[in-house]
């Protein structure tokens, strides 16, 4: 099983504050973090987790499973089970129409790598009850292949379904055996579409660790241990400026091309890219690696937030030879890995708000929504009259739920209805609502938000959910009264 030697940044050339000032800077920004790796020089400088997160939790890794599904392709490849010049259409003749668009007939494995098929979007979104794979080869094209880059996550999804038709096991399986070396994490699994395909396009729930093990393969050309486990070439070939991305790209640092499943990025580096934060920033100009995992879906160019402050806080200090050791900055560095943690919302008490509104049951008077009624209580500290924990409890479906939550701190539980670990805080706005913001910190990350807005006799709610599969009810508004 591949390990890392563990180094002080000083050893490797990076001042230690330096990795202080990218954790502060995206904190003073509000980006929610949820785990950072940082490799020099092979070697592990940094290592940190932001509670309620720890090494041994499990994330989805969103797009990031797209560059997994590419070094399956380049497996088979070697294998000479497939050619990259093959038409996909060879291998799926039960998923096609009795006539069969030309575009979608000349389509090859290459133009499915490189995000050059004839598909403008995902075309398993247009109805996710029917056959995702299928649904590649049935929706009309919009183009010839080969021609365009559009992100087009069904193309990823099709490849690992030929993985697997090939292999007769799922993608992550085979990887693991293949790259048995790299020593993936038992526990690591792909979410499955509603016919039994593994997501390649979206659905890796690993640890960073294996994000950062999956780096180290790929940055030394597939060579681990003195076994070369994949040509180098297709390394090379999937790392590298194939097709141009300026039109379409969702934020400037993916602005610079893509490979083979791969994004390039600034500084001469490459990209592994998930949504909400997943990255393996890769920087061979400067040997380094970084690995994040957060939750930016909802804020504005977040994931630039996090090249930003890797390009703008870290690079610029790298040095090429060993810098002194500095006691001060390395217990500073300690203090702040050990400190990481989602950050609760900030707010102010609002005693004479919560006596209002405390164990009153509000009736939901918005028709088909649901749900019946909510409930807010709040619990003092002990010896205090302050409330440092409150719970938002309602009926839905005629079944009971509550969602428990901090002020001023975080409270975890599982979210009502699907079961998913969650972190939760509440605070007082400035306009007197209550705000309950949810973080979903399981397989399927997000976030869910509550504003409540109480009158002297009636509640106005307002939910709003950023999560790309469930938690579809919790979306939109209810108007609610005493009864």
């Amino acid at each position: 099983m591949l390990t890392f030697e563990k180094s002080s940044p000083e050893e490797t050339g990076l001042p230690g504050k330096c990795i202080v000032n990218f954790i502060n800077r995206l904190s003073h920004r509000k980006i929610p973090m949820h785990s950072l790796l940082l490799m020099r020089h092979d070697k592990l400088i940094f290592e940190g987790y932001y509670e309620p997160y720890t090494a041994d939790t499990l994330h989805r890794m969103f797009s990031i499973s797209k560059s997994f599904t590419s070094i399956a392709i380049g497996l088979l490849a070697d294998e000479g089970k497939l050619s990259l010049d093959d038409a996909i259409v060879k291998y799926f003749p039960e998923k096609l129409p009795s006539k069969v668009h030309p575009w979608i007939s000349s389509m090859t494995i290459m133009d499915l790598l490189m995000m050059r098929s004839c598909h403008a979007s995902t075309t398993y979104k247009l109805d996710m009850a029917s056959d995702w794979v299928e649904s590649f080869f049935t929706t009309p094209p919009t183009h010839p292949p080969g021609k365009l880059f559009h992100y087009d996550t069904s193309a990823a999804h099709t490849l690992c379904a030929l993985t697997e038709k090939l292999t007769g096991t799922s993608m992550l399986d085979y990887l693991k055996e293949k790259l048995d070396c790299l020593g993936f994490s038992k526990q690591s699994y792909m979410l499955k579409d509603p016919f039994g395909v593994s997501i390649g396009g979206s659905g890796l729930v690993a640890l960073p660790m294996d994000l950062l093990k999956f780096g180290y393969f790929i940055a030394h050309r597939g060579s681990i241990e003195g076994k070369q486990l994949i040509s180098p070439s297709y390394i090379d070939m999937a790392v590298s400026f194939l097709s141009a991305t300026r039109v379409t790209a969702p934020v400037p640092s993916e602005a610079q091309g893509y490979g083979l499943q791969f994004w390039r990025g600034d500084k001469n580096g490459y990209t592994c890219y998930g949504m909400g934060g997943q990255l393996i920033i890769f920087l061979p100009d400067y040997d380094m690696i970084c690995v994040t995992t957060a939750d930016t879906q909802g804020i504005g160019g977040g994931n630039q937030q996090i090249y930003d402050a890797l390009y703008e806080e870290i690079l610029p200090y790298i040095q090429d030879e060993s810098l002194h050791a500095d006691s001060e900055s390395s217990q500073l560095l300690i203090n702040t890995a050990s400190s990481l943690k989602i950050e609760p919302l900030e707010t102010a008490i609002s005693t004479e708000s919560i006596k209002k509104i405390n164990d009153k049951i509000f009736t939901v008077r918005t028709p088909n929504s649901g749900f019946e009624n909510f409930t807010v209580h709040f619990d003092p500290l002990s010896g205090s009259d302050k409330q440092n924990q409150g719970h938002l409890s309602f009926i839905y479906n005629h079944k009971p739920y509550t969602i428990k939550f901090g002020m001023g701190n975080m409270q975890t539980g599982s979210f009502p209805i699907y079961n998913q670990h969650y972190a939760a805080s509440g605070a007082w706005l400035g306009d007197g609502t209550l705000y309950i913001k949810a973080h979903i910190i399981d397989a399927y990350v997000g976030s869910v938000h509550f504003q409540l807005s109480f009158g002297e006799n009636d509640l106005t709610i307002f939910m709003r959910k950023q999560e790309e599969s469930l938690f579809g009810e919790f979306n939109g508004h209810l108007y609610c009264m005493i009864t």
